[in-house]
This record gives C-alpha cells, sequence and structure tokens, in this order.
C-alpha cells in the first residue's frame, strides 16, 4: 500500500497490511453470515471458534504449558498492576519489585494498596537508563512474588535475559512479548496489553501458571478474581471480541513469518542498523545504556532540543511518522515492534545520515 507510511508510534502500534486488509472485511460481512465481526455473539459458534483459535496459535507460538490458563481480559495492562497484588497479596504479605521504569513505578504504587512493597533495585536516579544486573539486588525469600518489566518503551531498555529466582516470577511483557523466545515454565504470570505486538488495544493476555488461582483472597471483587475468568474461559461477562480477533489475524501473520524464533531474528537486525547508526556518531546519542538496550523502542537524543524538533518534522514529512519522544525524557524515539518493516529502519537511518550532513551542531 503505497500511501502508507512508516508508523514508528509505541503504541498503538504498526499492524501487518494483510491482517488489516483481512480485518476490513469481516468487520462488514465475517465469513458470509451476513454479519459484522463486531456484530456477532461472543456465544455463537463463530466467535467462539476465533476465540479458540486466538488461545490455541498463542499457546504453539509461545510454548505455553498445559498448567497455564490463557486470560483475554479488558482493562489494559493498566488493570494489572491492581489485580496481581490483589489476587495475590494479602495482610502480612511481601512482594518484590523492580523499578526500571515508568510502568512499574506505577504498578508499584498500586502494589502498595494491597501489601509490604520491597523495592528491590531501581535505576530512577539515573532516568532509568539501565535494567539491573542480577548482583545488584535480592529478593527477600518470604516475598510473594518478583515482579519486573521485561521492556520500558519510554527510556529504551529490555532485560537480556529474565532474573532467576525461587520466587514467584511475574512481568509486564506488553511492549515485547512474542518479539524473542522465551520459557514460559519460568514465569508464575505473563501478562501484556495487545497494542504494540499483538494488535490492536482492548484486551490484555494474561498467562497464568493453574495454582496461582487458588491464592486469591475471599473477598476479592469476582470480576477482579483471576479464577472467575479462568474457570469461565474468559466468557464470564462479554469479552473484548474485535480485538481478540486481531490477535489472532496477527498471529497467524506471526506464524507464517516462521514464529517467534524467526521474527526474533529479524527484530535483532532491525534493531542493530539503526544502533549501528547511533554509536557511528556523536551527532546521535541514545539514552540506554549499550548492555539494557531494548530491541523494540530506541530512545535517542540529537545535540540540542531545536535540532530534535527539526529532525521530527522533516522524517515526518517524508513519511517516517511517531519519532518523537515521551515527554519524560523529550528526544526521539523509535518503535519497531514485529510488524514494524525492515524498509522502514533502512529509510530512517539513511535519513538519519542526511539529516547530521545537512545540519552540524
Amino acid at each position: 500500500m503505497a500511501d502508507r507510511v512508516y508508523n514508528f508510534s509505541p503504541g498503538p502500534a504498526t499492524l501487518p497490511v494483510e491482517v488489516l486488509e483481512q480485518a476490513s472485511k469481516d468487520i462488514v460481512n465475517y465469513q458470509g453470515t451476513g454479519m459484522g465481526l463486531i456484530e456477532l455473539s461472543h456465544r455463537s459458534k463463530e466467535f467462539m471458534a476465533v476465540a479458540d483459535t486466538t488461545e490455541k496459535l498463542l499457546r504453539e507460538l509461545m510454548e505455553i504449558p498445559d498448567n497455564y490458563k490463557v486470560l483475554f481480559l479488558q482493562g489494559g495492562a493498566s488493570s494489572q498492576f491492581y489485580m496481581i497484588p490483589m489476587n495475590l497479596l494479602g495482610k502480612g504479605k511481601k512482594a518484590s519489585y523492580l523499578n526500571t521504569g515508568t510502568w512499574s513505578k506505577k504498578a508499584i504504587k498500586e502494589a502498595k494498596l494491597f501489601g509490604e512493597i520491597e523495592v528491590a533495585f531501581s535505576s530512577e536516579e539515573q532516568t532509568f537508563n539501565r535494567v539491573p544486573t542480577p548482583d545488584e539486588y535480592s529478593v527477600s525469600p518470604d516475598s510473594e512474588y518478583l515482579y519486573f518489566v521485561s521492556n520500558n518503551t519510554i527510556y529504551g531498555t529490555q532485560f537480556p535475559a529474565f532474573p532467576a529466582t525461587g520466587n514467584v516470577l511475574i512481568s509486564d511483557m506488553s511492549s515485547d512479548i512474542l518479539s524473542r523466545k522465551i520459557d514460559v515454565s519460568q514465569f508464575g504470570i505473563i501478562f501484556a496489553g495487545a497494542q504494540k505486538n499483538m494488535g490492536p488495544s482492548g484486551v490484555t493476555i494474561v498467562i497464568i501458571r493453574d495454582d496461582l488461582l487458588e491464592r486469591t483472597p475471599e473477598n476479592t471483587p469476582t470480576m477482579l478474581s483471576y479464577k472467575t475468568h479462568a474457570d469461565k474461559g474468559s466468557m464470564f461477562n462479554t469479552p473484548p471480541c474485535f480485538s481478540i480477533y486481531a490477535v489472532g489475524e496477527v498471529l497467524k501473520w506471526l506464524k507464517k513469518q516462521g514464529g517467534v524464533e524467526a521474527i526474533e531474528a529479524i527484530n535483532r537486525e532491525k534493531a542493530g542498523l539503526l544502533y549501528d547508526c547511533i554509536d557511528s556518531t556523536d551527532y546521535y546519542r541514545g539514552h540506554a545504556e549499550k548492555a539494557s538496550r531494548s530491541l523494540m523502542n530506541i530512545s535517542f537524543n540529537l545535540p540540542h532540543a531545536d535540532l530534535e524538533a527539526k529532525f521530527i518534522a522533516e522524517a515526518a514529512a517524508i513519511g517516517l511518522n511517531g519519532l518523537k519522544g515521551h515527554r519524560s525524557i523529550g528526544g526521539c524515539r523509535a518503535s519497531i515492534y514485529n510488524a514494524f518493516p525492515r524498509e522502514g529502519v533502512v529509510k530512517l537511518v539513511a535519513f538519519m545520515k542526511e539529516f547530521e550532513a545537512a545540519n552540524p551542531s
């Protein structure tokens, strides 16, 4: 589609064109039913097949063990900031958190409403420019779980390897789920908002180990209990039908690309092109320390704010959209999730070199 721009937005983010084209048909008349997808009953055999296929594909692509439930929930990933401690903590219980960015900081704030929270590591004083090495923190044996954010969209950091702990491990993978191979069995809970790597906003995926469903305190509101949704196959109430459908279509696309292992290789190449450009000059400065660099979100600065504004405007004029950095750190940010095409990174790198030559600091 020649009229499409390269969308570097951090989320909602770019989706595969073939998924958008299929959705545009199905939203009007789904598989000859005479009804649009968003008109179908969530109890109909057509939509139940959509939900079943989406879960099956996710289990296949992530190699999710049988003793884990896959939930399709609403409320955005931010709702998990309180649902997790609400279900797993209680009076006299403790949990540990790694504070590596805005989203972990928000999660810590919510968790403190439900129990004692131990912040085992924080890089806030360094403007969240890195994630910890394993020897930089310890976790109390009596912590119910250790919580961390695998990838930080704003600051461009990512855990290259996951914490090793005897505690239940919980991760917010909203911005890098399905971008690299992981061992799900290491975790008690993985959750992710869909709008970066999986589909549009509206559905949050929660992958939870079966035994954790039994820890929910009795006074937990029905809709906020994981067991409620697990027992009903995510159909306790009307689920976000269109978002679940779109996730399923993205998963079909991902499988055609060769699955997670194949997309990881592509992601590493895309990020490498951009980091090589940044490292080749003093004109561009990456925010994250090299050992903590994200493959999904690359935050960088130019020599001064006026040049950054000009860079962003001129990039947009040639179809490189969404490069403005988060207001908390300014600068620029290129989000290059699974569906972002390699050609867009190549075009950005070429523009960066041309801009530097034309605008010396």
